[in-house]
């Protein structure tokens, strides 16, 4: 097998010995060895490949497929090395020379991009986006504690001998802490004097507006000590198609996916980054929108702007931030996420405006097969993200035609945001814990497909009832129906104002409507009694119908009386009624 790997590259290398390398894009053709639907396979054969031979690359073809190719070459080149490797067995029987036009982005070396021009020199494996090899070194600067003391006259002096780029940087390390405001002009201004002087006042001396040679060089020292906390380098992603300065410091590339470039915490340091990569279009953007504000590291205090081609979501929480910027932009959504905690905020604040003059798009977008086969899933995860989850979910239902909601008072208690059906915000108009209902008012328009007709007469004992709920925690997705009687209109200690059912319900079913055989609204289900009593299986109970009108007459809700029907529904016909009457009630804190 040793034998078999140095062939390989001895062939290779004869070739790019022998003929040089091209210049121009165009003859630039590739050796196609093979390709797969899935870049999982597609990216388990390229790295196999590269172990062996030399100028291995894994591309995205036009057809959605992904392909590992040598090259590329010069056509004399590429036939040579076609007839080589065949030739010794190294490389499959159906290899066949390839132009670049059946390529749409490269995938494998990462972070390589040899498609659009340039030498055809041998591909080198990089296992992360292009970043320096090592930090730049700072510019030396003198000891502060060496130099003399100086008069104000004597600091306007040695001040008037520093050029242009001089005064800038004393005015960009004035503004990194926070004391200049204005824009970097090289001029000293009252701007420039204002943070001299609350710099000076800072460090315990004389405020003066005028910096002294050794002042300007403690400035500039604890300025480059900054930044060397927080290393912040150029990261260019070719496979995003992204460039950003970042704070290599800080964070370490991690892995793809789609649509995130991931880097995670360095030393335990509390801070990641998302770059964000994918095709797309303004619905496609505001999806997004959407789906971002679910993640746990987007909390849900923090402004949100969007407009019809990019959004801001500013997260705050008493443990996280995030701030993420995305933009639409010849069919391609690029953006950035960066997360902290709170003991990071003084630094993220300087950090932040540094990554959003620094954004550069260019190319293409991330691969949609970008996933990490290793990584764990699951509903509660998204591009290997934790999905944020309501602290409670609970059932409820439409009562009028502008969608105010009917629901338990446990489904609202505590929560910093009550969310209906997953997309609908809700204030709480009325609350009575005491007798266990309450009211929700949608914050936006809202017209309900169907809303509750309330019966008004008694129903009859033992007569068939059917429950629209969530069990499970709304995990069906959509309401079910369960079955059962009614067993008794009133509580188990003669309470009026209940009824008790034969059924059996989950928690989250509690606030659900129970229905007749026509659809009328009886009454609303109740969370399980706390009596410190185990209760035989089967038994539930609900808020009488009649109970409800009051209460909701109280809570300014004009309820409408159930409609006569001369027969009794199907199931098939109740099921849909039940599924548009209900809701999913949502908890979030």
């Amino acid at each position: 097998m040793r034998h078999i790997f140095l062939c390989v590259f001895i062939i290779l290398g004869t070739i790019v010995a022998q003929t040089g390398s091209a210049t121009a894009q165009e003859g630039r053709v590739w050796v196609q060895l093979e390709a797969h639907p899935d870049l999982a396979t597609a990216e388990a054969r390229v790295r196999a490949y590269s172990r062996v031979m030399q100028n291995v690359n894994g591309y995205r073809l036009r057809s959605g497929w992904y392909a590992i190719a040598l090259g590329p070459f010069d056509q004399g080149d590429a036939t040579a090395a076609l007839s080589a490797l065949q030739g010794q067995g190294l490389i499959p029987a159906d290899a066949y020379l390839a132009e670049p036009e059946i390529y749409a982005q490269q995938f494998f070396p990462i972070g390589t991009n040899n498609l659009t021009g340039g030498d055809t020199a041998p591909a080198t494996v990089a296992q992360a986006p292009e970043t320096p090899a090592t930090p730049p070194d700072p510019v030396a600067l003198p000891d502060p504690v060496a130099l003399p003391e100086e008069t104000v006259a004597e600091a306007r002096s040695s001040e008037a001998q520093l050029d242009r780029e001089a005064r800038e940087e004393l005015q960009i390390a004035l503004q990194w802490f926070g004391y200049y405001t204005s824009g970097i002009d090289g001029a000293f201004g009252p701007g420039t004097r204002g943070a001299m002087r609350q710099w000076q006042a800072a460090q315990g001396v004389e405020e003066t507006g005028v910096l002294t040679t050794r002042q300007r060089a403690d400035l500039l020292a604890q300025y480059q000590g900054a930044l060397a906390e927080l290393g912040m380098q150029t990261v260019r992603d070719e496979r995003a198609g992204v460039e950003i300065d970042l704070p290599l410091a800080m964070v370490e590339f991690a892995r793809y996916e789609f649509p995130f470039a991931q880097f995670d915490s360095v030393d335990n340091s509390g801070v990641r980054v998302l770059l964000i990569s994918q095709e797309g279009t303004r619905a496609t953007l505001g999806g997004l929108y959407e789906i971002m504000q679910t993640l746990e590291i987007v909390p849900l205090e923090g402004e949100r702007t969007r407009s019809a081609d990019s959004f801001e979501l500013t997260g705050l929480s008493e443990t996280l931030r995030s701030h993420t910027i995305a933009r639409l932009q010849d069919g391609q959504i690029k953006g950035f996420t960066l997360i902290w905690t709170p003991e990071r905020d003084e630094q993220m604040a300087r950090v932040l405006p540094m990554m959003e003059a620094s954004f550069a798009t260019f190319g293409g977008t991330l691969d949609p097969g970008a996933v990490d086969p290793g990584l764990d899933q699951g509903v509660d995860l998204m591009a290997g993200l934790e999905v944020r989850q309501p602290a409670l979910a609970r059932t409820g239902f439409y009562v009028d035609g502008s969608g105010s909601v009917l629901t338990t008072s446990e489904a609202v208690a505590a929560c910093t945001q009550v969310i209906v059906d997953q997309q609908y915000g809700m204030s709480v108009a009325y609350d009575d814990p005491a007798t266990g209902i309450a009211v929700l008012r949608p914050t936006q328009a809202l017209a309900p497909s169907t809303f509750a007709g309330f019966a008004q007469i008694a129903p009859r004992l033992r007569s068939d009832i059917a429950v629209a709920g969530y069990p499970y925690d709304g995990a069906l997705g959509a309401a079910s129906l369960n079955f059962g009687t009614l067993e008794e209109l009133q509580g188990l200690d003669g309470d009026e104002n209940l009824q008790r059912l034969a059924l059996e319900i989950e928690p989250s079913e509690a606030g659900a409507p129970v229905l007749d055989a026509n659809g009328a609204v009886l009454g609303m289900i109740l969370p399980e009694p706390s009596t410190g009593r185990a209760l035989p299986a089967g038994v539930s109970f609900a808020l009488r119908a009649d109970r409800l009108q009051a209460m909701l007459a109280e809570a300014g809700i004009q309820v409408s009386p159930a409609a006569e029907q001369p027969d009794p529904l199907s199931r098939n016909a109740l099921a849909r009624y039940g599924m548009d009457l209900a809701v999913l009630v949502t908890c979030w804190n």
